[in-house]
């Protein structure tokens, strides 16, 4: 079956999000694969990132503190899953749980370090 990758945007607040939204979020995520799966789909790997602050960039050989860009929403994660064709992996990326953000879906045009991933 074809790859997408789906990254995870939400957008950053000073303070964090509070105890029980984290929670909720924290517990829909655990539950994202079983989902997936019963609705024909497959998630293959995934990562959760931390906060965009604790972000080194590199450009030109330089090294700075922060993300790359200065954004409203930032990326908390990624997962590649498999899925029949672009409509039924948005289908299946709608099922996926933000904080006051979104997700974005793309082709994968090839894999790496990803045991059974084509």
């Amino acid at each position: 079956m074809p790859q997408y990758a789906v990254l995870i945007y939400n957008r950053e607040l000073p303070d964090g999000f509070p105890p029980e939204q984290l929670r909720d979020l924290m517990q829909a995520n655990e539950e994202l694969p079983a989902r997936v799966a019963e609705n024909g789909g497959q998630i293959v790997a995934g990562v959760a990132l931390e906060p965009p602050a604790t972000a080194t960039a590199i450009r030109g050989g330089a090294f700075t503190d922060g993300p790359f860009a200065e954004t409203k929403e930032a990326i908390a994660g990624l997962y590649v899953l498999e899925a029949r064709d672009l409509d039924h992996a948005l289908a299946l990326a709608a099922m996926t749980p933000s904080i006051d953000g979104g997700v974005e879906v793309r082709p994968v045009f090839g894999t790496f370090g990803i045991p059974g991933a084509s």
